[in-house]
């Protein structure tokens, strides 16, 4: 004799009738950011020099260059944390009634210098100008660290797209299925707003107050869910 296990009958419920169509996608985007204390620093600072003689410029520029170096190894800067990143010759030319005519040449020498006390930042700007640079291109704050903070954004990305996913079944009067059909990473930043290049008199001002803020470090991605 034959057995066949019998099973309660469980009427189904209308939202779950039948499988999902493939068709019935619904598609965000989440986002989600993460404050962070800055802990590192990279200011970008330098010499320009400009003369009708090329020689003289870059002998002039090369004088600069190392009296500014000298003074930033006197903060017990690492000698690796100083790196030239920009050396540039531009020739210079004057425009009257059509005519060029040169006018001289300019060298620019910029150095990137990177510390960990964000804190010194002023200090580097008021001590290298005070020995001999006469522009800074660029101060960017950063984390050194900044992967732990990022996962925290993209964690939180994707918290935000599921709940933007439930707010938009529950509005269409659908049954959402939770597990996403396709997850995809736009986004990772990490920059912050970089300050203005300027230019500077030899004599600076007593203390320059440079304020790091904070971080925003932020991710999105784009996922897609299935509805019944």
């Amino acid at each position: 004799m034959s057995y066949y296990p019998q099973y309660p009958h469980t009427p189904q419920s209308s939202t779950y009738q039948d499988a999902p169509n493939p068709q019935n996608r619904l598609e965000v985007i989440g986002e989600g950011s993460v404050a962070a204390a800055p802990d590192q620093a990279s200011i970008t600072l330098g010499a320009i020099t400009e003369d009708v003689s090329l020689q003289t410029a870059q002998t002039q520029n090369a004088a600069m260059v190392t009296n500014i170096i000298s003074s930033l190894l006197n903060l017990n800067i690492p000698k690796q944390n100083i790196q030239t990143v920009t050396y540039r010759i531009d020739i210079e030319y004057n425009y009257a009634d059509g005519i060029q005519t040169l006018r001289g040449y300019k060298v620019t020498h910029l150095l990137q210098v990177t510390v960990d006390r964000t804190e010194q930042t002023g200090t580097i700007v008021d001590t290298a100008v005070k020995n001999g640079a006469n522009t800074v291109s660029s101060i960017q704050f950063s984390v050194k660290h900044p992967n732990a903070y990022y996962n925290q954004a993209l964690t939180s990305a994707i918290h935000n797209a599921q709940q933007k996913a439930l707010t938009m079944a529950n509005a269409l009067g659908v049954t959402l299925v939770r597990t996403p059909v396709q997850v995809q990473e736009l986004s990772r930043q990490q920059e912050p707003t970089p300050f203005q290049p300027v230019m500077f008199s030899a004599v600076s001002a007593p203390a320059t107050p440079i304020q790091p803020g904070e971080l925003s470090i932020s991710a999105a991605v784009k996922v897609q869910f299935t509805y019944y």
